[in-house]
């Protein structure tokens, strides 16, 4: 078993950190949050005074912050986890960020020797809690290799994306088609009901045609096909509007810099920018049907 710094125990990563706990692994956890952090120790983890302190004497780093800048100023300065971490001692970010600051990271990292992955996750608080998230993860080979049994213990799916950054592509455009076709569920059922078309008659057509997608089978919008979707729980996020329209911004400004037209990635971050303006980002994103009906 290994000793790990836990970095970032939010709604994600304290079910992360919980479940390298139940795996065996030593942890020392750290965030601002006083009352995450008691919630980790009542489960078994040492506590850090500081992002640096949970760094160091440990052989593994995992971090689950909320965006490029936190990560940047977690792993950057003289007390941050780079300068802390000892030799040979691996770095997993999880968090979902900008790839321009996954790679410069990643490069911090090699100049002082150390191995690093980015290793973004699908699946929601559900999967975090369940240990089946899909980690897609960024890196050198070697250093994939080493992150694997780690993220084995969080997750069911563990892929190799590439070098430095591609776990951030990857999940980012994954991320991007979820929101569309969100979306176009919730469009289809909005206009099958003002037909006269009630849900389970056409969840029982489409899901065996091809309408079929994720967002209809899994995840439906419409209340009642689905028994274990948002939908049928007053839409209490699994996966919230505001973290979809998040990683849809991401996606919108690696299109800008890569020259890539998304067209209808940009019109489903400026649709979830609506639920923002609205307050209403609090919400599971496939709640994007509510504001289609206009309920919000």
């Amino acid at each position: 078993m290994s000793t790990i710094g836990f970095i970032g125990l939010g709604n994600m990563g304290g079910p992360m950190a919980r479940n390298l706990l139940k795996a065996g692994h030593k942890v020392t956890v750290f965030d601002l949050s006083a009352d995450a952090v008691a919630g980790l120790k009542e489960a078994g983890a040492s506590v850090a005074a500081s992002a640096g302190d949970a760094a160091s004497g440990v052989e593994i780093v995992v971090t689950m912050l909320p965006a490029g800048r936190h990560v940047a100023a977690v792993y950057g300065g003289d007390e941050g986890v780079i300068a802390r971490a000892g030799s040979g001692t691996l770095l997993i970010d999880s968090s979902t960020i900008d790839v321009a600051t996954a790679r410069s990271v990643a490069a911090l990292a090699a100049d002082k020797g150390l191995a690093m992955v980015d290793a973004p996750v699908s699946g929601g608080v559900g999967g975090a809690e369940a240990g089946t998230l899909t980690f897609m993860v960024g890196g050198e080979k070697d250093a994939f290799v080493r992150a694997q049994p780690i993220l084995e213990n969080m997750g069911k799916n563990v892929f190799h994306a590439g070098g430095a950054g591609n776990g951030q592509a990857a999940k980012i455009c994954n991320n991007m088609l979820l929101g569309i076709s969100m979306i176009g569920t919730a469009e289809a059922f909005n206009l099958a009901d003002k037909l006269g078309l009630d849900a389970q008659t056409f969840f029982d057509i489409s899901s065996t045609a091809s309408g079929q997608c994720w967002s209809m089978t899994s995840y439906c919008p419409a209340e009642g096909p689905v028994p274990t979707s948002p939908a049928n729980n007053d839409y209490k996020p699994g996966f919230a509007a505001g973290m979809m329209l998040k990683d849809l911004r991401l996606a919108q400004e690696a299109a800008a810099q890569s020259k890539a037209p998304t067209p209808l990635g940009n019109e489903a971050a400026s649709l979830y920018g609506l639920m923002e303006a609205a307050g209403k980002d609090g919400l599971d994103f496939s709640g994007i049907i509510k504001m289609l009906r206009g309920d919000l």
